[in-house]
């Protein structure tokens, strides 16, 4: 017998990861999509996985997969509100998915992009996160208008930047891009003339980068003694935030702390929050934060190194500067010695272990 559900409670989420090419870690996709969800509120009742070889063009999944799932969701004891397939769905697979499960299907993107639009506080962030999921919905707009029509307009998926509901008209649409696109030159001329009266005080600039979840905003907090919100979730600040840290004999620098990394991030994502990333290739140095906590063996390395992986090809591909420190957060949950090697540093923000010898790299590195 199924449980009643009432309005505004927490959704029931089924999370179902892809692996399409060798080397995709299943644990790894897993939790990761499942801390997705978790960010974006929604409680994970099953997980599924599925390694595919050759792709199933109406569904992605294989016929067998979602025949399973489909049997899951009648028999479940809880309510089913949506699946959320780790993975880039076209609008025809996510309608013909929906259409199979009888529930809403979101994909790994629309999940991300609907996080954005949580965690939005400021004017530029909501422009950005709105420009973002216009993008994303407009190629898929007719597939949409149809399963929200079936499974209701709120809720994961249907969010706009403070809750408020999508728009699923295509001239609206087109329009509302073309409003937000000139808002947002706006807001980026006026940070360039900021920006170079920044650079006329020559005023050193660090970054802070690092995947999703590392601790960034907890470091900054144990740089510059202050209190900046920081959560427990994938990308809980979305707004650059910058303070002024004190280095030596009346020197200061410039500390910005950046949204995080994640492995295959939205295109429209990348677009969008391309001022965040214009404040990393500004930066004199970087302070690669690293969650060495995620130490679990994956393809021959540690999680984490993973994770350094992708934070490290984004940086170079944006140009930023090569003069980087790797910070190891977390070392209050380690449970074996790790070797250091130059340029690394091993940090606790919880237990303020390492702080004072990271600001003495910070030093060399700057005054170098």
């Amino acid at each position: 017998m199924k449980l009643e559900k009432t309005e505004n409670l927490q959704e029931n989420a089924i999370v179902v990861a892809v692996c399409t090419k060798k080397g995709d870690g299943v644990k790894r996709k897993l939790d990761e999509i499942k801390r997705l969800s978790f960010s974006a509120g929604l409680n994970v009742v099953k997980d599924f996985y599925q390694i595919i070889k050759d792709f199933n063009k109406a569904t992605v999944l294989g016929s067998g997969k979602v025949e399973e799932i489909k049997n899951y969701i009648s028999t479940c004891d809880e309510i089913i509100d949506v699946v959320i397939i780790d993975y880039a769905l076209s609008g025809s697979q996510m309608k013909n998915l929906s259409k199979e499960l009888n529930v809403k299907v979101i994909d790994r993107v629309g999940l991300i992009i609907d996080i954005f639009a949580r965690g939005a506080k400021s004017r530029e962030a909501k422009l950005q996160v709105k420009l973002a999921q216009d993008l994303y919905i407009l190629p898929r707009l007719s597939q949409m208008q149809g399963t929200s029509g079936r499974f209701g307009s709120a809720g994961v998926g249907m969010r706009g930047p403070g809750e408020s509901k999508l728009e699923l008209n295509r001239r609206v649409i087109e329009k509302e891009m073309e409003n937000l696109r000139r808002q947002i030159e706006n807001i980026k001329n006026q940070r360039q003339v900021s920006r170079k009266e920044r650079l006329k005080s020559s005023l050193l600039k660090i970054a802070l980068v690092g995947y999703t979840n590392a601790g960034k905003s907890s470091l900054l907090n144990c740089l510059v003694k202050e209190n900046i919100y920081a959560d427990d979730k994938y990308f809980a600040t979305l707004d650059t935030t910058t303070r002024k840290l004190y280095l030596e004999q009346g020197k200061y620098a410039v500390i910005t702390d950046t949204v995080g990394f994640i492995s295959d991030l939205p295109h429209q994502l990348v677009d969008a929050f391309s001022s965040t990333l214009e404040e990393t290739t500004d930066a004199d140095l970087i302070l690669h934060v690293v969650d060495i906590s995620l130490s679990n063996e994956e393809n021959g390395g540690k999680e984490y190194q993973a994770n350094i992986k992708v934070t490290n090809d984004l940086l170079d591909e944006i140009g930023a500067t090569k003069n980087r420190i790797i910070v190891y957060n977390k070392a209050d949950l380690l449970t074996k010695p790790i070797i250091l090697k130059e340029n690394e540093v091993l940090v606790s923000t919880k237990t303020k272990r390492g702080i004072e010898l990271l600001l003495g790299i910070i030093k060399n590195n700057l005054f170098k």
